[in-house]
């Protein structure tokens, strides 16, 4: 990707991630990118083809953090000896570097906010916030509990639960607090004080 469509993508999803994706016009986001409509549909068709552009980087960062902590990039389905694999630590501390990812890393970052703003108005978008920032961390928590633990799905559900779910909150309260290391060092004591109580349920 060049810069300049690069440049576009974060404009266009940090005004997203402000305003709403629905709010913003074509006009909007070439006028803050300083050119007219002419020269930005040089690169993106419309205002859907640069939301389909983000979600795509979306998925490739995604992927590439997935390998890069050593833990698996698709479902239990697609690679079952992936999970089987992954111990405490790598979960630990990925989960860790997802938080930090999905607060401080600026194109992530605004993608959750444009997320949580339009998903009750916009079904497309409501499904993307499940896939990304809800159900379906919940369901790879889920998948890795299951392989880890000798438990039911019922039992890893309900683990899975009582890990993420701090977590999810915890962005909400990143937001609205200016102590950020204070937020920080609670992460740390919930997954710290989680991974120990996994350690003592391992046969």
């Amino acid at each position: 990707m060049t810069d300049t469509k690069e440049k576009m993508l974060i404009v266009a999803l940090k005004l997203f991630a402000r305003d709403g994706y629905e709010t913003v016009s074509v006009s909007t986001i070439a006028g803050e990118l300083g050119m007219t409509k002419s020269a930005l549909y040089k690169h993106y068709k419309n205002k859907r083809h640069i939301l389909d552009s983000i979600v795509e980087r979306m998925n490739q960062m995604d992927y590439e953090r997935a390998k890069e902590y050593e833990v698996p990039e698709e479902t239990i389905n697609q690679m079952p000896e992936a999970y089987v694999k992954t111990d405490l630590e790598k979960i630990s501390i990925y989960s860790e570097a997802q938080f930090r990812y999905w607060t401080e890393g600026e194109f992530s970052s605004n993608f959750r906010k444009m997320l949580t703003l339009e998903q009750y108005r916009n079904h497309e978008m409501s499904t993307l916030y499940q896939q990304y920032l809800v159900r379906g961390p919940l369901e790879y928590m889920k998948d890795l509990f299951v392989t880890m633990i000798n438990i039911t799905k019922e039992e890893a559900w309900q683990l899975a639960l009582e890990f993420y779910a701090p977590i999810f909150i915890l962005y909400s309260v990143y937001d609205g607090c200016e102590d950020k290391q204070k937020i920080f060092d609670l992460l740390d004591f919930h997954i710290d004080s989680f991974t120990n109580r996994i350690k003592s349920m391992k046969p």
